[in-house]
């Protein structure tokens, strides 16, 4: 709304396309990726330690594909993200049969393989050691005939041939006649069924805005699926070092403004074109330092011009350390990777960079992709792959033939949901979910009773009749829909300082207001967190901030000043309008997960949850400081309880039913959460309605919400229209899962969301499950319209991002029953 947009923000159903993110997902990072918290400074006392054994990790030359890094100790080895199965056991179909049948196309095509298919797997040794994955690769490469397709990851080797013996000798001469003996051990074979076999994973970044294709094979309800998505990385043309000579102009203590701004950032390498998280950096070190390289001491600055004819320029820049991948650590590569700033481009979008709109949009003209856009090009993809020799190759080896045409499916689109107004005036949000033009003739669900009455506002003096004219149709706005707001007292304040607005807001608050609107000049962050963290942090005063641009916008004031006043509303506590709402004793619980990007070591985590809509349609809140890096919420069932116990409080009862929405948690987290996290929940919840003295534990589903998927649905060459859910074909047989397509898009294509039903005994069928779902899309207040995930999730993220960019610390207890943070 209003203050949503002064401050830059995209709307909540407009959708602006980009390649999906992936700082949850296994995968090289993107331009939406979030940073990676700082690891400790003591993890990286090892890159220049030297090797003492052949067996340790060797010091070798950062970055350069052979292996980079330059030594560090030994880390504990992680498994591979496994496939968990998560469908409750009392699920027989997790198939809906509501709403209006059509047929949709999706970003997958079949791969078909011949009945016989196996994939053995076998233990490969080599005789002398090979500390290179690279080299490994190419000895083994070697025997290609004899082995078929196959798959080496540096250790294991997966082939679809059968070798005549359990143990097999193979020997190889290396280019520079070495010889070497390969022991490959069959470990045993593996079913199409087994998280081994789907472990395939291409992707393609290409060229300032590269585009290209990330695509994944795994099993999904009754057949193998190749997923093909069009992707963007964002290339920047300064390198790091342009960064560092920027922060040694403009500010005092360079190394900690220059580490701000690079650490956790994703950079390319020219020289070999691969990329990189920069994890941290050391101002003690330079490119003179020395590695050990052939059984040689190499400077950086020689290695580089002896490799690659690069002349490092600045032989006193700082170093810049990268934690290598997990694969590469298997493939038996170094964990650590040393860079050079000035051979470093930075990937991806700065905040000031998403802030320029106009930047945002010459970008979006080649990045949002209309679905028949987007169709072609898919298709242009798939016959790349039908003809070049590589994948022609590839696929022959595993005897699969991939089918040329998009994997088409049924979907079923839910009825239009009615939406709620005052007097329980019900009417339908139409086809396209957007009720708008209803408030034109229907009062707002609920309003204090004696409306808006003690209220300040305070601006500059050169915005004085900007502010005024705001006042008045803000009024005029408000009549409209029912709701009584009376004339504010006005402090006016002689300049725009942010001292001069905090002293202003401090004399506000004495005087016990309900809330105070500032009008500001422009969006500048640090005013808005201050004024923030007086009114939430000191005073416990809701605000409402408005930009000078917004409130002299004269062609569109009305509605700017609607959503205002809607907003302003709930900020109150109060609710502007309801979903017609079958289940009563209902309580849902929406949980987000924010990082601080001003300080990676911190993030915040936040609660909302609905107080039985049924009765009376509030809200509750609340937020804790969490750790960025821990994939279980430990902050979880304190939050909760909290929760309620306010339910409790209001209804002298517990809810009946608890319907809990995870976001924030990474594919490779689902296991972690589903075997401790929602155990944990699950025990406590019975242990305290057992101690509250209620008959029976509640009704209660878990379900994780991803929004990061790589999945997209075509209606014709048109988006599905809100509503539209799929529940088969390409979700997956081990899940309770479904895609609902909640928002309406105009432009690009639309996104849907996956939601995973981990845990279920809320004895609801999965008919009721999706329309609920859909339901909770409706009653974010920010948007007369739909969202992507339900409102409690949206609120939670809005809720979680104030306070990790804005306050830094929870607000006060004081307002957690209003929506204090839209």
């Amino acid at each position: 709304m209003a203050e949503e947009q002064s401050r830059g923000r995209r709307r909540p159903s407009r959708e602006y396309h980009q390649a999906p993110s992936t700082s949850r997902r296994p995968r090289e990072p993107s331009i939406t990726e979030e940073p990676r918290a700082k690891l400790s400074r003591r993890e990286f006392e090892s890159p220049y330690e030297k090797p003492t054994t052949s067996k340790d990790s060797v010091k070798r030359h950062p970055g350069a594909g052979d292996g980079g890094g330059a030594g560090g100790r030994k880390k504990r080895e992680r498994v591979s993200y496994e496939i968990v199965h998560t469908k409750p056991t009392d699920i027989v179909s997790k198939r809906g049969t509501g709403g209006r049948e059509i047929r949709l196309l999706a970003n997958y095509y079949r791969l078909l393989t011949t009945p016989t298919w196996k994939i053995h797997q076998y233990h490969v040794t080599f005789a002398p050691e090979v500390e290179l994955r690279r080299l490994r690769g190419g000895l083994l490469s070697e025997h290609r005939g004899i082995l078929g397709g196959y798959l080496y990851d540096g250790m294991k080797l997966f082939s679809t041939v059968k070798l005549s013996s359990d143990q097999t000798i193979l020997r190889t001469t290396s280019k520079n006649n070495e010889n070497f003996v390969l022991t490959l051990k069959h470990v045993g074979v593996i079913g199409m069924d087994q998280w081994e076999s789907l472990q395939i994973d291409i992707r393609e970044h290409r060229m300032q805005l590269w585009p290209g294709y990330q695509t994944s094979v795994r099993q999904h309800e009754r057949d193998i699926l190749l997923c093909a998505e069009i992707a963007h990385k964002v290339m920047r043309t300064e390198t790091v070092y342009d960064i560092l000579q920027r922060c040694l102009e403009t500010t005092r203590d360079y190394q900690e403004d220059f580490r701000r701004h690079v650490l956790g950032m994703t950079v390319l390498t020219d020289y070999n074109n691969k990329t990189y998280s920069v994890n941290d950096i050391d101002f003690t070190k330079t490119p003179k330092e020395t590695f050990s390289f052939k059984n040689q001491e190499v400077s950086f600055i020689d290695y580089y011009y002896k490799k690659y004819n690069i002349r490092i320029r600045d032989a006193n820049q700082p170093l810049l350390i990268s934690k290598a991948k997990l694969r590469s650590i298997r493939g038996g590569e170094n964990e650590f990777i040393i860079l050079i700033p000035e051979l470093c481009r930075p990937t991806g979008l700065t905040d000031t960079m998403r802030s320029n709109m106009q930047l945002m949009r010459a970008m979006a003209d080649h990045t949002r992709l209309e679905p028949r856009g987007r169709m072609d090009r898919l298709r242009t993809f798939n016959r790349r792959l039908q003809q070049t020799e590589g994948s022609i190759r590839i696929l022959k080896d595993w005897n699969m033939t991939l089918d040329r045409e998009l994997v088409e499916l049924s979907g079923r689109i839910l009825d239009p949901q009615r939406i709620v107004f005052k007097d329980h005036n019900k009417l339908s949000a139409g086809d396209n979910a957007d009720w708008t033009r209803l408030f034109r003739d229907n009062g707002l669900f609920t309003t204090p009773t004696r409306g808006l009455e003690r209220w300040s506002v305070i601006s500059p003096t050169r915005s004085s009749r900007e502010l005024r004219n705001f006042v008045e149709t803000l009024i005029r706005a408000a009549r409209g829909m029912n709701m009584k707001i009376d004339r504010p007292e006005e402090l006016i304040i002689p300049d725009d300082r942010n001292h001069t607005y905090i002293q202003a807001m401090e004399e506000c608050c004495r005087r016990d207001p309900q809330l105070v609107l500032c009008l500001v000049p422009n969006n500048n962050a640090e005013r808005y967190a201050s004024l923030k963290k007086k009114s939430y942090l000191e005073r416990a005063v809701p605000t409402q901030i408005i930009t000078q641009k917004s409130a002299g916008n004269q062609r569109g004031l009305m509605s700017i000043a609607t959503k205002v006043a809607i907003q302003i509303n709930c900020k109150l506590g109060y609710t502007p309008w309801m979903i017609d709402l079958p289940l009563s004793g209902l309580m849902t619980i929406g949980y987000d997960i924010s990082k601080c990007p001003k300080d990676k070591s911190k993030a915040f985590c936040a609660l909302v949850a609905s107080m039985d809509m049924k009765q009376n349609a509030t809200f509750y809140s609340t937020v804790a400081e969490c750790s960025p890096g821990d994939a279980l919420a430990s902050n979880l069932w304190p939050m909760m309880t909290k929760a309620l116990r306010q339910y409790r409080k209001e209804h002298e009862k517990l809810p009946n039913r608890i319907l809990f929405y995870r976001d924030g948690i990474g594919e490779g987290s689902l296991k972690q959460v589903y075997e401790h996290e929602v155990r944990d929940v699950v025990e406590k919840l019975e242990a305290e309605y057992k101690r509250c003295n209620a008959e029976k534990p509640p009704m209660f589903a878990y379900v994780v919400v991803t929004k990061s998927i790589n999945t997209r649905f075509f209606y014709g060459e048109r988006n599905p229209p809100p509503g539209t859910v799929v529940d088969d074909v390409v979700t997956l047989p081990e899940r309770y899962d479904f895609f609902l397509v909640s928002q309406s898009v105009r432009q690009g294509t639309v996104s849907p969301t996956s939601y995973n039903v981990v845990h279920s005994t809320i004895r609801l069928t999965p008919d009721q499950m999706q329309l609920l779902t859909y339901k909770m899309c409706h009653l974010y207040y920010n948007w007369s319209g739909t969202t992507r995930v339900p409102a409690v999730c949206q609120y939670a993220k809005k809720l979680a991002s104030l306070v990790g960019t804005a306050l830094y610390q929870p607000p006060q207890n004081a307002l957690e029953k209003k929506l204090y943070y839209l």
